[in-house]
């Protein structure tokens, strides 16, 4: 998949947010990887912080970044299994206008040739909620390297060919 390199890189600015009950800034390591990633590609962290699998939380920071014009994305890790406490796919499906169901179908696709058929316990998902573009990622660094690596590094580079979701963010909202 080429990049346009005739094209202005045009960074995006994406809040990260870690649902655990046990992780801490000092050892969330699937946060940390996540955002050396970002900005590695050069986009701008807008936002960080973690809070416990509580949807009623998971909604509320959400919503939150979903009305900053300073957040044009949010990318979050962790809560995405199938045990009682993992909600956060609901959180993002409740604050959502529109699914993109291909996200994680495209995730478990990728990590399906990693660790085999254990990926079906990922419920990872992605939407657009009033204009702002979110990805739910599993919690742990390896799939936060898959989804960054293998998807969202394209899909949030302005350049990458033959189409973008940067490109669609000033339609989000039509």
């Amino acid at each position: 998949m080429p990049i346009d390199e005739t094209r202005a890189f045009k960074p995006v600015r994406i809040a990260v947010l870690t649902v655990s009950d046990t992780r801490t800034l000092a050892d969330d390591r699937s946060g940390d990887t996540l955002q050396q990633r970002i900005e590695a590609a050069g986009h701008q962290i807008a936002d960080r912080r973690i809070v416990t699998d509580d949807s009623d939380l998971i909604v509320e920071t959400l919503a939150e970044w979903i009305e900053r014009d300073d957040v044009d994305c949010v990318i979050s890790t962790g809560g995405t299994g199938v045990t009682g406490r993992d909600v956060t796919p609901e959180a993002v499906e409740a604050v959502c206008d529109k699914i993109i169901p291909g996200f994680g179908e495209l995730f478990r696709w990728i990590s399906f040739a990693k660790i085999g058929t254990s990926t079906i316990q990922s419920r990872c998902t992605a939407g657009v909620a009033r204009g702002t573009y979110i990805f739910a990622l599993p919690g742990s660094s390896g799939a936060v390297r898959d989804g960054w690596d293998e998807i969202l590094v394209h899909q949030l580079d302005n350049r990458f060919q033959p189409c973008n979701f940067v490109e669609l963010m000033p339609r989000l909202v039509e």
